[in-house]
């Protein structure tokens, strides 16, 4: 795990608490700011497992090239 996975999941959690508030107090602008907020959580730990997929496919070529 990386940081960009775990910062995308704390903004992930953060924005729909954000969003839910915003809800329960009636205010579209938090509901938004709320949203928005989640789908950048989002984007971030999908970049962050993006990261950790190539990091792997490298490892794996890497040993696959140097096994005799």
């Amino acid at each position: 795990m990386n940081k960009d996975q775990i910062k995308g999941r704390i903004k992930e959690a953060a924005g729909e608490t954000q969003e839910q508030f915003g809800k329960i107090v009636g205010s579209e602008e938090q509901q938004a700011k709320g949203h928005a907020r989640e789908l950048e959580g989002k984007a971030q730990k999908n970049a962050g497992d993006l990261k950790e997929d190539v990091k792997d496919l490298v490892e794996d070529t890497k040993d696959a090239i140097t096994k005799p």
